[in-house]
């Protein structure tokens, strides 16, 4: 069986190349994907691929695998740069990483490798067990590092050609085995932020593309101006920082994109802004549909180890009404949510 491996440069996808041969997959190729917008962004910060192609390159010197660098950075502009760029001019919260997976790593790949690969072989913390024919993706143990949010999008298809080798271990146990691998990333600190960005700070690269729009920061509730912003797309639902603004904490509880305004309100003020119905359209099912009202179901409204129990009910229109247990006062126009029963995860839509 002929493996390609995703190897970053940082210790996840390392580990997981090295223990492929433990799992009987002898026969990889290792490829580095090369999406850094470095050429058209270099004035604004360091792309750091070439320490990462580095690092890629010693790790495979020492598994004796061959490495192949592919740039993807036309079709990753197009694909996931653009999704972007759209959903911030539209005042909504994007999330690259899942267009990046979907699209990109697990998608646009397999049409530029020039060989037949069985599978492709990713440092994710997630898992994929196979029932009767049927592909499943679960979460990984490690609650925190678990990345089946940002796997929500990916289709049967591609389930079948996947492998996580580190989906089953915890992040000590990852850094453990680099250690006794005597990697060369063994204490190489993770990757942090969207994907492409690099060391690119992301308001620098928002203020690239969109430019500044100054406008109005209001208090919910008053209508009091009390500051300025430089642009709406430089906020998001929930954030706390970043405002400027004394006798806080404040949070951004909304954003009216026709007038360039930014609606903020104090915690105690904030609960009132929380929403426990949404809508969610363009769902995707890794392999069966939530049915209406199904018990036992959890939601994730962002990456991160916090579920919350919620039902779900579908529409004519095919988008899907969720109801959850509680309150959220982070529910933003754009994110995903992703949908659970137990530890598998069933696939996600859209927070429109």
């Amino acid at each position: 069986m002929k493996i390609a491996v995703l190897l970053s440069g940082g210790v996840d996808s390392s580990v997981a190349m090295r223990l492929l041969p433990q799992a009987g997959y002898r026969d990889a190729i290792a490829f580095y994907l090369k999406v850094w917008l470095e050429d058209e962004l270099s004035q604004i910060g360091n792309c750091p691929w070439e320490e990462d192609l580095r690092f890629a390159r010693v790790a495979c010197e020492q598994a004796s695998v061959p490495l192949r660098v592919v740039s993807l950075q036309a079709e990753y502009f197009e694909r996931v740069v653009s999704y972007v760029l759209a959903e911030l001019r539209a005042g909504r919260t994007p999330s690259p990483d899942i267009f990046c997976n979907q699209q990109i790593k697990f998608g646009v790949f397999f049409d530029r490798v020039n060989e037949p690969f069985d599978k492709v072989a990713s440092g994710h913390y997630a898992q994929v067990h196979e029932d009767d024919g049927v592909f499943k993706l679960f979460r990984a143990p490690d609650p925190v590092k678990d990345q089946t949010y940002f796997l929500s999008r990916l289709s049967q298809q591609q389930l079948t050609r996947i492998l996580f080798p580190i989906g089953h271990l915890w992040k000590a146990e990852v850094r453990k085995l680099a250690e006794e691998f005597d990697l060369p990333n063994k204490v190489r600190l993770d990757s942090q932020g969207i994907c492409f960005l690099g060391k690119i700070p992301y308001n620098e690269f928002i203020r690239h593309y969109l430019g500044e729009k100054p406008g109005d920061i209001v208090e919910a509730g008053t209508r009091r101006v009390l500051g300025q912003h430089k642009g709406y797309w430089f906020h998001t639902i929930g954030q706390r920082s970043g405002l400027g603004l004394s006798g806080g904490p404040w949070y951004v509880v909304g954003k009216d994109t026709v007038s360039n305004v930014i609606i903020i309100s104090h915690k105690e003020q904030r609960e009132p802004q929380a929403r426990a119905e949404f809508r969610a359209v363009e769902p995707n099912w890794i392999h069966r549909p939530v049915t209406d009202g199904e018990e036992n179901l959890t939601c994730k409204l962002r990456h991160g180890p916090n579920l919350i129990a919620c039902r779900v009910k579908h529409r004519g229109d095919g988008a899907l009404d969720v109801t959850l247990s509680k309150p959220d006062p982070g529910v933003a126009p754009g994110q995903f949510c992703v949908f659970y029963q137990g530890e598998e995860c069933l696939g996600s839509g859209r927070i429109l």
